[in-house]
């Protein structure tokens, strides 16, 4: 057995133990940088019916089964369900709005190679690397979630229930007040599915409102409102 496939095998016990690694760690930086390496750890993943999920925009890796093994692994209960980690259905209504406030405000700045504290007229921004995830990603605030959000996601208790379920499963990191993206939470989450169906969909007003609200406090400078920045919302189209 060569050094390539140890160095695999090692990868993918690690992945299968930790659950998700940070694309700077050594071992996964080798694998994004080398053909070979990376088309061993796939085969041997295929091997038992799991694949490598990443993509640019995320700082972790982690893996999941492929679409031939979900039928045998889950079972059709399994692949019926909306989800395979028995989140009731408020924990995932709570978890597409995290989503949405968290990764699409996130990825607009990555593509458009925006800081979180960039001036807006910056020229050389396409030219720019890929900002990493922790500088770009917004925070959300707990007691604004909740002011916003607690009626519809069921109230105080519910809301810190599943809170606790999407931070165990790694979707979102808590500190005190502050609700910020874990490290599935850019990963597992398909952008190119989810993100059409939230832009043109359900939660299209509701973004509207938080970039309205978070415009506000700098067109406040210019044209004063006789109304609190948080009452604000946007115009009709």
């Amino acid at each position: 057995m060569n050094d390539a496939m140890d160095d695999a095998g090692l990868l993918i016990a690690e992945l299968l133990s930790r659950k998700y690694l940070p694309r700077t760690h050594v071992r996964v930086r080798r694998a994004l940088s080398d053909a070979e390496l990376f088309g061993q750890v796939e085969q041997r993943l295929a091997q038992v019916g799991l694949r490598w999920v990443d993509n640019i925009y995320a700082d972790y890796v982690c893996l999941a089964l492929l679409p031939a093994a979900q039928g045998s692994v889950l079972g059709e209960a399994g692949l019926n369900g909306n989800n395979n980690l028995e989140l009731p259905r408020d924990a995932i209504a709570l978890l597409v709005v995290v989503w949405a406030l968290i990764v699409l405000p996130k990825r607009e700045r990555q593509t458009s190679r925006v800081e979180a504290e960039a001036p807006q007229n910056d020229m050389f921004a396409g030219s720019k690397p890929l900002p990493p995830s922790r500088s770009v990603s917004p925070v959300l605030s707990y007691k604004t979630l909740l002011e916003d959000y607690g009626n519809q996601l069921g109230k105080k208790t519910r809301l810190d229930t599943n809170l606790k379920l999407l931070e165990r499963h790694g979707f979102i990191l808590r500190k005190q007040d502050d609700i910020a993206e874990g490290p599935l939470l850019d990963v597992l989450l398909n952008y190119d599915v989810l993100a059409p169906r939230i832009l043109n969909g359900a939660l299209a007003d509701v973004l509207a409102r938080e970039q309205a609200q978070q415009a506000q406090p700098t067109l406040s400078d210019e044209m004063p409102s006789p109304l609190p920045p948080a009452h604000v919302s946007s115009p009709e189209s």
